[in-house]
């Protein structure tokens, strides 16, 4: 009786596969470890007629997979519309709501261009022109801090102008 065992775990374990994973850990599988695999890392394959048994399964298993995602992926469209209105549904509420966003930048756009192109104005008048230091005390702008002003308003109007 031992014996018999014996050759029943040994026939088996002859079926197994074994090869170091990308952690380093060691798997056993009836299975082909994953594709990408390096020969390197696979320390024990199965007999070659036990491999051919086990591509096969392999195949046969995929494609009766395969299979069954195909059908009931038709099926849930067919035969429920109350689903697919749903769906249907919500991506023109998140649509809705993208157009709202995009006008909203769109007006905040068009609010800062009509700004930077009034002090741009301002600017180039040569009307004095006051703003507040960090002391918050009243200083006039000079001719190079003038410039820079200029020059930020003008990237300004690069950035929000169409």
């Amino acid at each position: 009786m031992a014996s018999l065992l014996t050759m029943s775990f040994t026939a088996q374990a002859g079926m197994q596969w074994k090869w170091r994973d990308t952690s380093g850990a060691i798997q056993y599988s009836d299975r082909p470890p994953p594709a990408g695999t390096p020969d390197s890392a696979i320390l024990s394959r199965p007999a070659a007629s036990a491999r051919a048994a086990a591509k096969a399964a392999d195949a046969t298993a995929s494609a009766a997979s395969a299979a069954a995602a195909a059908q009931p992926a038709a099926a849930a469209s067919k035969a429920d519309p109350e689903l697919e209105a749903k769906r249907k549904k919500a991506e023109e509420e998140k649509a809705a709501k993208q157009k709202a966003e995009d006008e909203k930048v769109a007006k905040a756009k068009a609010d800062n261009c009509s700004r930077a192109r009034s002090y741009q104005r301002t600017l180039s008048d040569g009307l004095r022109v006051v703003r507040t230091n960090a002391k918050g005390e009243r200083e006039f702008l000079d001719d190079k801090a003038r410039a820079e002003e200029m020059q930020r308003t003008q990237e300004a109007i690069s950035a929000n102008c169409n």
